[in-house]
């Protein structure tokens, strides 16, 4: 097709998506994802209403007192919604630092290079690989820095794998990457409860009342039993994995050697978040692994600078809020992953009161840039 028509037919196809009324959240386009749809602008995620979420459910936050620098300046004019490349899986790799070389994938010696330079890519779609503020487990320190050990945390699984080195990532990808959930793999609810196996390296799922609604996948570790002749598990690779304790994730774009904008804005963001998790008893910091809890990390470049700032939240649904033990029981993997931009401290509030803890958007026209529901089977690409 002729490169004039395609501007001419993207043009008209955005005008037509704004003067659309806003469809029901059946209205889907039915896309590649085999039982998945696209939503439509306006049906991915619920918008806040005041009629049940409260009248100040629009309203930014009235207690902040932290502000953006007097100059800043980001796009609020182009349209947000549709425009991000869909992912299958997301790596985030600790690297205990908040700012890389422009390209991740440049750090030499690092598992982000290993990733995109092995030559071994993931089988079950595209991977989006971040770096990230993790720390680098202490022990690991003592090691040589090449080839040095860290740990990774996978999503929409949340499953934290630990041993990681640059060597190791063809394997962690074939054992962990290609066998794990994606953002279109459907929640469903089995019909017993899945007893997590762990082979002896995972921490039971129970413990920290979290429960497996997904379509069951198996820890790799776990492959050895009792009929397999006895090897230690090492020898197929080093890892030890566990599920990841909290709740909720939220991703902030800290890469300031790709936009100053996004390394000014991750640190003011973290503090109002945290002060509004704080209030609920659910902020942890990158070294409290209570169960329950949000955590907030620092990551690399997502894209969309220019619509600064950009913040990604994993959360996991809420199957009983009326359990055995009083409290909240949990999906074991992220049923919504919910990508905003333009994020202002103010905004912060309602972002964790209705985002974080509803999988509701407060301002969807203005910052959804797109995500994916698991237990609705709907994603935005």
């Amino acid at each position: 097709m002729p490169r004039h028509i395609q501007e001419m037919s993207t043009k008209f196809q955005s005008i037509f998506r704004r003067s659309t009324p806003t469809p029901s959240a059946s209205d889907l386009s039915q896309s590649s994802q085999g039982t998945f749809g696209t939503a439509l602008e306006g049906t991915l995620f619920p918008k806040v209403d005041p009629l049940v979420d409260g009248e100040d459910c629009e309203r930014d936050c009235e207690s902040c007192t932290i502000r953006y620098p007097a100059k800043w300046s980001i796009d609020e004019e182009e349209e947000l919604y549709g425009h991000v490349k869909g992912w299958s899986t997301h790596l985030l790799v600790a690297t205990g630092k908040t700012d890389w070389t422009r390209d991740v994938e440049d750090e030499k010696g690092s598992v982000m290079e290993a990733v995109v330079k092995c030559g071994v890519k993931p089988s079950n779609g595209r991977l989006m690989l971040s770096a990230s503020n993790m720390p680098i487990p202490h022990e690991e320190h003592d090691h040589p820095k090449r080839d040095r050990p860290t740990r990774v945390l996978l999503l929409p699984s949340f499953t934290i794998v630990d041993n990681v080195t640059p060597s190791s990532v063809p394997d962690l990808i074939r054992s962990f990457i290609d066998r794990a959930p994606t953002n279109t793999t459907p929640l469903l609810v089995p019909a017993t409860p899945l007893e997590p196996v762990n082979g002896g390296t995972s921490t039971d799922l129970s413990s920290s009342n979290l429960t497996d609604h997904s379509l069951p996948w198996e820890d790799p570790l776990s492959s050895v039993d009792d009929s397999t002749p006895v090897i230690s598990a090492s020898t197929f690779h080093p890892f030890s994995s566990r599920p990841c304790p909290h709740r909720a994730i939220i991703l902030l774009c800290s890469q300031k050697t790709r936009d100053a904008r996004c390394g000014q804005s991750a640190p003011l963001l973290r503090r109002e978040f945290e002060r509004h998790l704080r209030h609920l008893g659910l902020y942890r910091d990158l070294h409290d692994e209570r169960p329950g809890g949000v955590g907030i990390f620092f990551i690399s470049h997502v894209g969309g600078h220019k619509f600064a700032a950009n913040v990604m939240v994993y959360r996991r649904e809420a199957v009983n809020r009326n359990g055995d033990n009083g409290g909240e029981t949990w999906n074991g993997e992220a049923s919504q992953g919910i990508w905003l931009a333009r994020v202002r401290p103010e905004d912060c509030e309602g972002i964790i009161k209705f985002t974080v803890l509803k999988g509701k958007v407060v301002k969807p026209q203005r910052q959804l840039r797109g995500g994916f529901d698991r237990a609705r089977g709907v994603v935005s690409w």
